[in-house]
């Protein structure tokens, strides 16, 4: 007989509310938390757990513990007519990506391309989000940026590069929008701790353990290992998946 707890669910508007209140609780002004809320839950309506409401928990404490501003002064360091950048002053990247990407599509409705980079952010959720608010005024839409050092170069063992997110959607006119959101590792690193707190094992081509090997067990991962590139091995790309990396890593570093 099947003992396991089956999961409770719950309505995408109980979830907002609650996310709101614990964004709330830490300090986040409300017309922010209810952005960031949204956000988060995005997430997890496109089935990508990793980076949905899964995440709450590591945002209050960041914010608890100082490292992300509750209140950022979020300034345009500098501007044309078509770019901007962007000083998040360490505010919450599901607040600071937002209101950049905002201050994008005002420039690309003007101009007829707007390019924004942000300094002093961090974890924005899931890349996909921004360019789909781009699909609701007709436009493309492209979101990449740089993490923290997770993933191995090909062939390497240490941790150089971040998962290095890129996505871009295309509105499709009479056909459903075509959206590419796709980390430059082989998975996401949520997936990783979604494995272990499932305590279950993972896939053995995401990653390697600290001797460098091939690697089943989550907790290796965590306990000095490394994602892979996309692809892998050589034989299956991943020297592209680490160059796709670099290259997202450049323009946003």
């Amino acid at each position: 007989m099947d003992t396991q707890t089956q999961p409770t669910l719950f309505s995408h508007d109980a979830l907002l509310e609650f996310t709101e209140a614990v964004f709330r609780t830490v300090r986040i002004p409300e017309k922010d938390a209810t952005t960031a809320a949204q956000v988060l839950l995005s997430s997890d309506l496109r089935g990508i757990d990793s980076h949905g409401i899964a995440r709450l928990g590591a945002y209050a404490k960041a914010i608890a513990g100082g490292a992300v501003n509750p209140n950022p002064n979020i300034a345009v360091v500098r501007e044309t007519a078509s770019t901007a950048q962007i000083d998040g002053d360490l505010g919450l990247g599901l607040v600071v990506g937002p209101k950049s990407n905002e201050i994008a599509m005002e420039k690309a409705a003007s101009c007829g391309s707007g390019w924004v980079a942000v300094r002093n952010s961090n974890h924005y959720g899931i890349a996909g989000y921004y360019p789909l608010q781009a699909l609701d005024r007709d436009m493309i839409g492209f979101s990449m940026t740089n993490a923290s050092p997770l993933v191995t170069p090909h062939l390497g063992a240490e941790k150089m590069l971040g998962t290095n997110p890129l996505a871009v959607a295309f509105p499709g006119a009479e056909e459903p929008p075509v959206v590419i959101d796709m980390a430059t590792s082989v998975v996401a690193y949520g997936k990783i701790e979604m494995a272990m707190r499932r305590g279950a094992s993972i896939d053995p081509a995401w990653a390697i353990d600290s001797k460098g090997e091939a690697t089943a067990n989550a907790q290796a991962v965590r306990d000095g290992g490394a994602l892979l590139p996309l692809g892998s091995d050589r034989s299956s790309g991943g020297h592209k998946g680490y160059c796709l990396s670099a290259l997202v890593d450049i323009l946003t570093g």
